[in-house]
């Protein structure tokens, strides 16, 4: 018979009770640990994934008043509310067991007990460990997700022969448990076909938790990926799974994973390889089963030849690569762009009787799309904003022409709109260091924060 997989903790300082408490045990739990002195408490609780304590009311001779179980009683809540804790008390002392039941522990044993009673209050108390944990990570897989919430991923948008090459390839991966690597520019749809990829493989009812690693600041990563344990640093309040446990038997999507600083790769590439992650301030590894993607849209593999990502890890997170083209290689899927979008934006401002002209269609089908689909999105928004009859048309959009790269080094101040200016600068520092967020700030003079905010203004 297989043993249930579980971890349980006996502090006893009668060593015969230790003995025939494990001997009883660990014919069906896979992990049974025996202690005589409670002080060890500490120290196996940092180490060991406990589900359960069973914890002895008395331990030094000649005091039977329970005091000293009542005190690690609160030790053990104060540490882990959670915890499963079970007294063992002899008969004479069931009333003050019933006190610590009031006070957090969740059963107590008699001594001498039965073998029959034993068990079934740690199945018992399994049970509700189980519960507590499940609980645990729904509740921070929950936060994580609200924030996708009010985002509208509709169909994958593009029959042109580039996107059916991309399509056929989502068809044929999604099903496995490969790992993907998703590249494109910005505002290709990196998040929505990681998104496709989910909805479509055999975890789609399990939860999908997007991860930008290029907002993820270096002081963050390890408790926002792995968790932490109450008390890890200055604002950890309570134990938090990480980001891989909030993903199980669902997709975690790692976005700008060219951005994530050299010295983090081989702690993300450990996990990687291990399938397991220790949370900040534990020493405690945990399996995790959640289907992995990621994404960047920087040129790893010129990095790994200046030394900026590690080889080892694209071999680890690349089994697939899929390349989304960028808008302006796919001009035949702009009619389809501008459809989808009109419709959205037509029932959002009530202004169904819109149509637009065909100047204005051959315009959009014209332009370079430097922000690709998150760019046409926002421009087609504008236009139902700005149209004042029933027609849109090209003045509409207030359409951007992005200079020539062979004009002049001057070409870009032919324009003196300190808002394209500024738009092109961004543009060029991003395009210079190959969408490092980082590097492109520092030569702009710009914090990380602002710099974001100046890419969604500029919808790059």
């Amino acid at each position: 018979m297989s043993k249930t997989q579980a971890t349980i903790l006996i502090i006893d300082d009668d060593e015969d009770v230790l003995l025939s408490a494990k001997l009883l045990l660990k014919k069906q739990y896979e992990k049974v640990i025996i202690r005589n002195n409670p002080k060890d408490l500490n120290q196996l609780i940092s180490e060991e994934h406990i589900d359960i304590i069973v914890l002895d009311m008395n331990y030094r001779i000649g005091f039977n008043d329970g005091k000293e179980g009542m005190y690690w009683l609160e030790h053990v809540l104060s540490i882990n509310p959670k915890m499963v804790v079970i007294l063992m008390t002899a008969y004479g002392e069931v009333e003050l067991a019933v006190k610590a039941i009031k006070l957090g522990a969740f059963d107590f044993i008699l001594k001498p007990w039965s073998n029959e009673k034993f068990l079934a209050t740690i199945q018992a108390g399994l049970k509700l460990s189980r519960t507590n944990h499940k609980i645990s990570i729904l509740k921070h897989t929950n936060e994580a997700l609200i924030n996708n919430t009010n985002q509208n991923f509709g169909p994958i948008i593009g029959h042109s022969k580039l996107m059916q090459t991309v399509m056929n390839t989502i068809d044929k991966v999604s099903s496995t448990d490969a790992s993907i690597l998703i590249l494109g520019e910005n505002g290709t749809g990196k998040q929505h076909l990681a998104r496709a990829i989910h909805n479509r493989s055999a975890n789609a009812k399990g939860p999908f938790i997007h991860v930008d690693l290029g907002a993820l600041s270096e002081s963050l990563f390890e408790s926002e990926l792995f968790g932490h344990k109450k008390g890890a640093f200055t604002d950890a309040h309570e134990d938090k799974p990480g980001r891989f446990e909030m993903a199980e038997n669902g997709t975690l999507f790692l976005d700008e994973i060219g951005n994530l600083p050299y010295n983090l790769q081989s702690k993300l590439l450990t996990v990687l390889q291990d399938k397991k992650v220790s949370r900040l301030g534990e020493g405690i590894e945990r399996p995790f089963n959640a289907r992995l993607l990621f994404a960047t849209n920087a040129p790893i593999k010129q990095w790994i030849d200046e030394g900026k990502f590690r080889q080892d890890l694209l071999f680890r997170i690349n089994t697939v690569e899929i390349e989304i083209p960028p808008l302006r290689d796919r001009p035949e899927d702009i009619s389809e762009f501008v459809t989808h979008y009109l419709n959205i934006f037509k029932e959002k401002y009530h202004k169904s009787h819109l149509t637009i002209t065909d100047d204005a269609v051959k315009a959009l089908q014209s332009h370079h799309w430097p922000g690709n689909i998150r760019e046409i999105q926002h421009t087609l928004e504008r236009g139902v904003i700005m149209c004042d009859h029933n027609i849109i048309t090209i003045s509409d959009f207030n359409l951007t022409v992005i200079p020539n790269k062979t004009n002049s080094k001057n070409a870009v101040y032919d324009n003196l709109n300190l808002q394209e200016i500024e738009k092109l600068l961004v543009e060029k520092a991003m395009n210079k260091h190959g969408s490092n967020i980082s590097k492109a700030a520092k030569e702009l003079g710009l914090t990380r924060a602002a710099l974001y905010r100046r890419l969604e203004k500029f919808n790059l």
